[in-house]
């Protein structure tokens, strides 16, 4: 299993357009980019490849990136962060399956599936959708798949388990979550050789969200920022209490002070690990 880090910024990225912040200075003076979400994984004995979410900056991901196109993908989530670059497979590939958790949310009145099929019915000669429920394993690429729910309200959203079942590598990633994940998909997303995390601030920017930090940890320090998303501090609480053998961090936003903004283990676009 061949990893591709494609995107590993939040909803604006880094360097943000307009933005002259110490930390954006500091991405473009390093040449790095963190743009929005997206993993490229490939299967390296069927020669396919599996693509988590579909970022908006999905043409210069593939121009940056020696990695194919995509052999199927998947949408954890309707943000269009995750899932607008889907617009981009138009004329570059041909009957791509894309798959979809089948619950239906409160909040849309529609499952992440049905609201792909409405929101891309252009493509509905391109694309494939699919409707998976969530814990339930499918075939991928050759590898086993499986959405867990996790916490981003006000929207149902999931994080991913990929598991190739002849090596047994296996990647897990949470997905934009709180830090209170479902103890269920807790133990779905443990001891994975890699697991990506969602963090999008460090716990001291909680002083500055409307609603502050959540989730406090036996030291009082926030494991959620506001709501939706995990501090780096709950980002590796959760990764020590998963026993990920290594953890990235991800979704990252430019909020970062500049000289904690590249630190380990912060990723950034590009990073490729083999499992």
């Amino acid at each position: 299993m061949r990893v591709t880090l494609l995107g590993t910024g939040d909803t604006t990225g880094t360097p943000t357009v307009g933005c002259d912040c110490d930390t954006c200075a500091a991405a473009r003076e390093r040449g790095v980019s963190r743009s929005r979400f997206s993993v490229h994984v490939a299967n390296e004995r069927t020669g396919e490849s599996l693509l988590v979410d579909f970022s908006p900056d999905f043409r210069s991901q593939f121009l940056d990136n020696d990695v194919p196109l995509p052999d199927a993908g998947i949408v954890t989530h309707i943000h269009f962060d995750h899932l607008d670059g889907l617009g981009n497979v138009y004329r570059l590939v041909d009957g791509l399956p894309v798959h979809a958790p089948s619950e239906t949310d409160p909040a849309t009145d529609e499952s992440v599936a049905e609201t792909i099929r409405s929101k891309y019915d252009y493509l509905e000669d391109r694309i494939g959708v699919h409707s998976r429920d969530p814990f339930d394993p499918f075939e991928s690429c050759g590898f086993e798949v499986r959405f867990v729910p996790v916490d981003h309200p006000p929207l149902l959203c999931y994080g991913v388990v990929i598991e190739d079942p002849e090596t047994g590598a296996k990647l897990s990633l949470t997905g934009d979550t709180s830090y209170d994940v479902p103890e269920r998909s807790r133990d779905a997303l443990a001891d994975a050789d890699l697991l990506l995390a969602d963090a999008i601030v460090p716990a001291s920017l909680c002083d500055h969200h409307p609603i502050g930090g959540r989730h406090e940890g036996p030291d009082g320090v926030p494991r959620t920022f506001g709501s939706k998303h995990m501090t780096r501090e709950g980002a590796l609480a959760l990764a020590d209490e998963l026993d990920a053998d290594r953890t990235r961090l991800v979704h990252l936003a430019h909020f970062y002070p500049p000289d904690e903004a590249f630190e380990e283990p912060l990723a950034v676009d590009g990073e490729v690990y083999e499992l």
